[in-house]
């Protein structure tokens, strides 16, 4: 397979830099759905992310805590490489390929509202680059330290361009106190190139605590400085959309309220993943599909 021009080098020199985004971050301004209107669209043009509170009903939301109790009691003790454990302990972390594997949360990938929103802003028909859910229990679940997906789907799965946002689907209440998702508004402009060659089989590692990858300290508070943090928090049921490049962590859950999260990462079929740019194979399908 012919490699791409490289455009956002990254893990490759011995220093960080910060590389302009080239590409851009809506590619259809032409509203064509009607889940979301041109006062969001451009929200999430300018800030790389929009949150969307009670986007499904009360029912759906029943349905998803079921699924995911089901989903959670299925994989305790399973050795499958799908199933990623918390660090140092035999907790479940995160499950990957759910989209694959169970009939439920493939449904859910394929949702027409959710689908109509994605193809807006990516401007072509989409496919799943990747599925999981991320479990924090109360008390025990363990941080996601600041990155932007992009850099690793670059290095890591041949990710070519930014035109793939990741779906995030609160299947808990996601509250200021148990871990949930910080964003950085205004990052997704910003590549911030990372050091570090990527080890071989990097992600037995990385999905359960990343240390190739992340940005360095002052590229982040450089980051922070122009853009601030904001935490978008609502019910279970609430949606949050991002770009591939928007730079997001979450802290460790120490409060008695689990968190969980179904997460979809969406590509254009015009995006197609190439050569990894910087690790010596691809990683598996059950984390990128090809």
């Amino acid at each position: 397979m012919t490699i791409a021009t490289d455009v956002y080098p990254t893990r490759k020199e011995a220093k960080p830099s910060l590389i302009r985004r080239v590409d851009p971050v809506v590619y259809d301004a032409e509203i064509r759905q009607q889940e979301i209107g041109k006062q969001q669209l451009s929200f999430y043009e300018e800030n790389g992310y929009l949150f969307l509170e009670d986007f499904f009903d009360a029912e759906e939301v029943s349905a998803f805590k079921a699924e995911t109790r089901n989903l959670l009691a299925s994989c305790k003790g399973s050795t499958r490489p799908e199933v990623i454990l918390e660090p140092g302990g035999d907790e479940v972390r995160s499950v990957f390929a759910v989209h694959e594997k169970n009939p439920f949360f493939q449904s859910l990938a394929v949702h027409p509202r959710l689908s109509a929103i994605v193809r807006q802003i990516l401007g072509s028909e989409v496919y799943v680059h990747q599925s999981r859910i991320n479990f924090k229990p109360g008390f025990t679940g363990k941080e996601f330290y600041w990155h932007s997906d992009f850099e690793t789907w670059h290095a890591e799965d041949g990710m070519p361009r930014m035109r793939a946002l990741s779906c995030s689907i609160a299947l808990e209440d996601n509250n200021p106190f148990n871990g949930a998702l910080m964003v950085v508004p205004g990052s997704h402009r910003t590549f911030v190139s990372c050091v570090g060659r990527t080890p071989d089989d990097h992600y037995k590692q990385s999905l359960r605590k990343q240390e190739y990858g992340v940005p360095d300290q002052v590229s982040l508070t450089r980051l922070v400085e122009q853009g601030g943090i904001r935490m978008p928090v609502g019910k279970a049921g609430s949606v949050l959309l991002f770009d591939c490049n928007l730079m997001h962590g979450s802290a460790s859950n120490i409060s008695p309220y689990p968190r969980s999260n179904a997460f979809y990462v969406f590509n254009s079929v015009e995006n197609r993943l190439q050569e990894p740019f910087a690790a010596s194979k691809p990683r598996p399908s059950f984390i990128a599909s090809r």
